[in-house]
């Protein structure tokens, strides 16, 4: 299970990132993937312009497989887990730009400068079940999209490829997007102001303090519940005008969704926990990551690598 989240500060600037909730880590480092690099193409999802991408992710037989990424023009994706809904295509299909659905969030970050483009993209392109080798099993996912304008959220399922825009700027897992939007008007009444004062028959009532005005908002792991909190925290959080400040924001944002050890038994028998924690800024190029273990915020600047070499590059 995760939790995504995008905003922008008063400038533009994009703030995006996510939690990675499960059992285990599979070792995942930042990967950059500079423009000169040849990637392994499953199908035709070939770039002629690539940007250089950095984001959390894995090498697997050469292929920068990225659970989130982002490009140096600003634009960010990240897959999040969407079982029993997604739905890709068993084969490639003529006439089509077909992407493996572990090639996607590259392909999304190396092809494009805006969601926009994305979005545009999109309406010719085919999601095929390819494993990228036998270890690792086809992942089903959904994704979010943002630039420093918007973002959307992408679905891949039986009947076809749907692109939502995403105006509470927040994704987590199944059930569909559209439910979960649909969700949220179950809490309009939900307030951070304390509320006023009210009288009964002859008993006045008064709230106990700040916080009152939240009662409702669900405290569980769940999916829905977590979206509610996430676009509860993002909708009402006060704007920041720092990079230092909307990091802040960004990750304590995702910390009100965020899992702890021992509370989420899966059916395999092992606790979900949120492994990492990833984010980052357009106004510096900067990815920002913690793990469970260590809750300390590292900073890695794209500027730091070699962005235009023909070798991917990682740092722990």
């Amino acid at each position: 299970m995760c939790t995504g989240v995008r905003f922008a500060d008063e400038d533009g600037n994009m703030y995006f990132g996510r939690n990675l909730d499960w059992s285990f880590s599979y070792g995942e480092k930042i990967v950059v993937t500079p423009r000169g690099y040849q990637a392994p193409v499953a199908f035709n999802a070939t770039v002629a312009n690539p940007k250089p991408v950095m984001g959390v992710g894995i090498i697997v037989e050469g292929m920068p497989m990225y659970f989130d990424c982002a490009n140096d023009e600003g634009l960010a994706v990240a897959g999040l887990n969407f079982p029993g809904y997604a739905q890709y295509a068993d084969a490639p299909v003529d006439g089509t730009v077909n992407v493996a659905a572990y090639e996607l969030p590259f392909w999304i970050a190396r092809s494009f400068s805006t969601v926009d483009q994305v979005e545009e993209a999109l309406k010719n392109v085919t999601v095929v079940a390819k494993q990228v080798n036998e270890q690792y099993p086809v992942s089903l996912l959904h994704w979010i999209v943002g630039d420093g304008k918007r973002s959307i959220v992408i679905e891949v399922m039986a009947d076809g490829i749907h692109v939502h825009h995403d105006g509470v700027d927040v994704l987590a897992n199944q059930p569909t997007f559209d439910w979960h939007t649909e969700n949220l008007r179950n809490y309009l009444s939900m307030d951070p102001r304390v509320p006023e004062p009210v009288k009964w028959g002859t008993q006045e009532l008064s709230a106990w303090g700040s916080g009152s005005g939240m009662r409702g908002i669900p405290g569980d792991y769940s999916s829905p519940s977590r979206f509610v909190r996430a676009a509860y925290t993002n909708a009402h959080y006060p704007a920041q005008k720092t990079e230092e400040s909307n990091v802040s924001r960004l990750f304590h944002t995702l910390d009100s969704a965020a899992m702890v050890d021992g509370c989420a038994l899966m059916s395999n028998g092992q606790y979900e926990k949120t492994i990492y924690t990833s984010g980052f800024s357009t106004k510096t190029n900067t990815y920002y990551k913690n793990t469970y273990e260590d809750p300390a915020i590292k900073s890695y600047r794209m500027a730091d690598f070699d962005l235009e070499g023909s070798e991917l590059q990682t740092a722990e």
